[in-house]
């Protein structure tokens, strides 16, 4: 062979090289509340694009957080916690948690290693029985469990569903990501990616900033304020410094409750807009205005345009 053809052979391989073919797809992360769902998908993107908090149900719609990992771009859903719903609301969000799930190339069930198979996890795994996309068991928080105990959990997972693999993770330290990342490149079709390679999550900005906002609501007040809250963006405002100007309204449905989020000389509703504007600034990399409302609005709860607003549909009944 000659220099020059070894020179466009060189150029061909190369060219091979960096047109190899792209993967797509999207990935339903299903569970029960408090698993590490949202954990997990930050992790996973590489960005916070999920809010994160102790109290149970804080995932109210599916949020889409999107990976870059080895040519493939990984579409993750992250979906409301599943259990036994109780209100419209509890129903909306097990509806379209498993609405999601249906509607992916792939299931991954995220159990909480330390709670094992009982209650809701179990009826999720029958669940599944009658869901036909394959399906991958992820095990979190393996460094509170015994390698085992995590054996044994593995084993009569896969009793209820035949998964297609079972990963044992930690989402908070980040152990075994890496592995469970170079699976799902490999594994979602062939096809090319569905957004721009820098965008990280398809929810709106004024969403997102009312989800963070609920987030600081929740961690400052999550054993005193009743679950019924609710965040909106009602006005969002581009000056010319350069900052942002943000208004948010916090929608509870009891006076008693107001009295909760506003905090004794409004010091919660202050402590809250400090941490939200914080994490806002950060996110915007711009100023941040942040100005809180809170108002009463009985049983928001069975308000269709709430629903809606959370990207939820208004269950009939």
């Amino acid at each position: 062979m000659t220099e020059n053809e070894n020179i466009a052979a060189d150029e061909t391989e190369a060219g091979q090289t960096q047109s190899s073919p792209t993967h797509s797809g999207f990935v339903a992360l299903i569970g029960p509340t408090n698993a590490g769902k949202s954990t997990l998908m930050n992790r996973l993107v590489g960005a916070k694009v999920s809010i994160v908090s102790h109290k149970v149900q804080t995932t109210r719609a599916i949020v889409r957080g999107i990976a870059i990992h080895n040519n493939a771009q990984i579409v993750f859903m992250d979906t409301p916690g599943i259990f036994k719903p109780r209100r419209r609301l509890d129903r909306a969000m097990v509806t379209s948690a498993w609405g999601g799930a249906k509607d992916a190339d792939l299931i991954m069930l995220l159990i909480d290693s330390e709670r094992g198979i009982r209650g809701d996890a179990e009826a999720i795994l029958e669940g599944l029985k009658e869901v036909h996309q394959p399906k991958i068991l992820v095990l979190n928080k393996i460094d509170q469990v015994k390698r085992e105990d995590l054996l044994k959990l593995a084993a009569a997972a896969n009793e209820f569903v035949a998964f297609e693999r079972t990963f044992m993770i930690s989402a908070t330290s980040g152990s075994g990501c890496g592995d469970l990342m170079d699976y799902l490149a490999a594994i979602l079709p062939e096809g090319p990616w569905y957004y721009p390679e820098d965008q990280i999550s398809d929810l709106p900005m004024r969403q997102l900033a009312a989800e963070i906002t609920r987030e600081k609501l929740f961690l400052r007040l999550h054993q005193e304020l009743p679950y019924a809250s609710h965040v909106e963006t009602e006005k969002w405002e581009e000056r010319k410094d350069g900052s942002v100007r943000i208004e948010q309204v916090i929608y509870v449905e009891r006076d008693s409750q107001k009295k909760i989020a506003l905090g004794k000389n409004g010091e919660a509703i202050k402590a809250i807009s400090t941490a939200s504007r914080k994490e806002l600034s950060e996110i915007l990399e711009q100023p941040v205005h942040l100005f809180l409302f809170v108002k009463v609005r009985e049983n928001w709860g069975d308000d269709p345009e709430r629903f809606r607003e959370m990207g939820l549909e208004f269950p009939k009944s």
